[in-house]
This record gives C-alpha cells, structure tokens and sequence, in this order.
C-alpha cells in the first residue's frame, strides 16, 4: 500500500496534471488565436492580389483529402485528417498566409484535433482564394467516385447472384445413371439384328 501511495499515485496524477494541463493551454491558444481574427482578416484583405497566385498554387499542389477539407472545413475532418493538415499548414506558413504561423505552432505543440477551430477559420480563409470552378471541379471528382464504386459494388453484387443460380441449378439436377445411358445403344443393336434377320427370310430363293 505504501509503495502505492509513494510511487504509482504520483506517477497517475501527474499523467492527468499533464493531459489536463495541455487541454487548457491548447484552450488558451484557441482564445488567443480568436483575438487575432480581426488583425488577420485585415491583413488578408491587404494581401489578396500578392496572395492569390501562391495560395492557388499551394492548392493545386495538395492532396484531395486538402482539397475536399477546404471545400467542407468541419473540425471533424480536421482531426481525421490531422496529419495532412499540419502539411498544408507548414506550407502555408511558407508564402506567409496570415494567422498560418501562429495556429502551425498551437497544432504542433497540441495536434490540430485540440485546436481544430482555428484550423477551420484557416482553411475557410483560403477557399476564398480558390475559384468556384476549382472548388466544383472537387466536388464533382468526389461525387463521379462515389458513383463509380456504388456501380463496381452492383455489378459483383449482380455476378454473385447469377454464379450462385447457376450452382443451385447445378446441384439440383441429378446426373443420368450408366445403365440409362446404355439402353438406347442396347435396344438399337438388338433392332438392327431383328432387321437383317427378317431380310434374310424374304429374300427369294434362287
């Protein structure tokens, strides 16, 4: 019990001093972040024609996972996709995208799932960079996908379903016995000999 009390407890209660320590800070971070959404709109605003050409090619050079976030930025997608957004973030911070250095650093001390909120306001800033025939070209890519796979899905469904017929036909029709198939070869033998048997007594005598 003592060895409990003086080594173990301490240990548990310092993971917990940990995790909850790190939750507040990446709370704080969020706060701070949101404080500075004004300065960072302003700023965009300032910078949109110096901006747009890299923002543009930041995306076209970004996966689809990217693409389809920056199209639908939910905080779900952001912590599903962790690990690309903290790529992107990295890239944005390189063409010096507004608010992009501060919420990189709050995601690689927190992960970007504990500070998906202004991973969100990032991303949504840069789909206003993005023209509207970009963003439907995603959209439609991922509903022609999702279409596509629905068919394959059809299709082995419909194989399936017609080899298992077949198979169940199979198995239901009994095979044909030897001595069945040996009959009509039996009878038309005995039908031949019967025949030259009669043409032999009617043929006339000499």
């Amino acid at each position: 019990m003592g060895f409990w009390k003086t080594k173990v407890l301490p240990k548990i209660r310092l993971v917990f001093e940990i995790k909850n320590g790190s939750k507040k800070a990446a709370a704080e971070a969020s706060k701070s972040f949101d404080d500075s959404k004004e300065a960072i709109n302003k700023e965009l605003e300032e910078k949109k024609v110096e901006l747009q050409p890299k923002v543009l090619g930041v995306y076209e050079a970004s996966s689809a996972d990217i693409k389809a976030l920056i199209k639908e930025h939910t905080e779900e997608g952001v912590q599903k996709k962790a690990a690309v957004v903290t790529t992107f973030l990295a890239d944005l911070v390189k063409i010096d995208f507004p608010g992009s250095k501060q919420i990189t650093d709050a995601v690689t001390k927190f992960g970007a799932g504990s500070v998906s909120a202004p991973v969100v306001f990032i991303l949504e800033k840069v789909s206003t960079f993005i023209p509207v025939e970009e963003v439907s070209s995603v959209q439609q890519d991922a509903g022609e996908t999702e279409r596509e796979v629905a068919v394959v899905v059809e299709e082995e469904k419909k194989t399936e379903d017609a080899e298992k017929k077949v198979d169940e036909g199979t198995a239901s029709t009994p095979p044909a016995s030897t001595e069945e198939k040996a009959l009509p070869s039996e009878a038309a033998a005995a039908a031949l000999e019967q025949g030259k048997l009669e043409g032999e007594e009617e043929a006339p005598k000499a």
